[in-house]
């Protein structure tokens, strides 16, 4: 059994201590908005927050996630980086097919936490791990300076 808490809710999961957090989450704590990409942490569609720090959650054993805080795509909206990030995402139309998006918000989220006026460098080095199959990726960094502004604003 193991105690996890997720944005901001707390769970006992009878799950094995090397079980992806991904799997926790979505098929034990019924949170599906964290999606399954690679499976190998390598496209950063399945990112989460531990601790405010973004994660792949598909490479990430579930023991790893204990006493930890983890937020999700469900929660993000709850912070204010990640409501700035939805709002810029919906104004711009940010989303095409829609399947990478949790990830891409958790990403640019964690960026606007800790660097709250990124630059262009900044974004690509912060997103470079997020593959769009859909490639947004200029509505993707022109939501992230959108949110920034409104941020700031």
């Amino acid at each position: 059994m193991i105690k996890l808490t997720i944005n901001g809710t707390e769970y006992e999961l009878d799950v094995a201590d090397d079980m992806p957090l991904l799997w926790a989450i979505r098929d034990h704590a019924k949170l599906t908005g964290t999606k399954f990409g690679c499976g190998v942490g390598l496209c950063s569609a399945c990112t989460v927050h531990l601790d405010g720090q973004p994660v792949q959650s598909c490479s990430t054993p579930v023991s790893l996630a204990a006493g930890k805080q983890i937020t999700t795509i469900e929660g993000i909206g709850e912070t204010a980086e990640g409501k700035a990030i939805q709002e810029a995402w919906k104004t711009l139309e940010v989303v095409q097919c829609g399947y990478c998006q949790p990830g891409q918000i958790m990403s640019a989220a964690a960026l606007l936490k800790h660097t709250p006026k990124p630059g262009d460098t900044d974004i690509d080095k912060a997103m470079g791990n997020n593959i769009c199959r859909c490639n947004t990726y200029h509505r993707i960094r022109a939501g992230i300076h959108a949110a920034a502004e409104k941020k700031s604003a």
